[in-house]
């Protein structure tokens, strides 16, 4: 949880305190542009562009929304930028699997399928039901920080939700079935 004085510190021009406040939210907005943009090198360029304009945009963060909400408005967007100028790429360690000697290889492989086929459904959403589930279920943020992240109506989110539970889920049982990819 980030403290509020930080914030306010940040805002009022104390410079510590917003590479303090940049910190702590560099590993958040890191995980919040892979998933949605599911490549590492895109993440990491996302992060840091929002990192920067979070760091340039400080003084008119407004304390009406939660800090957290007003900084994933800024990932959110940039994210979608950069998904619309690119089509997404799979990186090499997405691929990569990595065995333990204490773990069941076969369920460790199954697990590395399963999350896969996870990533790649969620891919398929539209851009608004990625974005959605992202924040629901990967962020762990409430329908009414969705909603205020997105600048959505909660009724919108609630909808976009269900809709993409839907997609998933049908896409998921196509995999199962040994259905097309791509």
């Amino acid at each position: 949880m980030i403290a509020p004085e930080l914030v306010r510190n940040a805002k009022s021009g104390d410079r510590e305190a917003l590479i303090t406040l940049l910190r702590e939210m560099e590993t958040h907005v890191y995980r919040t542009a892979y998933y949605i943009l599911g490549n590492e090198q895109d993440a990491m360029d996302a992060s840091q562009e929002a990192l920067i304009r979070i760091y340039t945009k400080i003084d008119s963060y407004e304390e009406k929304a939660l800090f957290k909400t007003w900084v994933q408005r800024i990932v959110t967007n940039i994210c979608i930028d950069k998904f619309r100028k690119a089509k997404p790429t799979i990186s090499i360690d997405e691929l990569e699997m990595s065995f333990t000697s204490h773990s069941n290889v076969e369920d460790e492989i199954m697990g590395d399928y399963l999350a896969k086929d996870i990533r790649e459904a969620i891919d398929k959403l539209p851009e608004h039901h990625r974005s959605v589930v992202v924040l629901r279920y990967m962020q762990d943020f409430s329908y009414h920080e969705i909603a205020e992240s997105l600048n959505l109506p909660l009724n919108t989110v609630k909808s976009y939700l269900f809709r993409a539970r839907q997609q998933l889920q049908t896409l998921l049982q196509e995999y199962q079935k040994g259905g097309v990819r791509g």
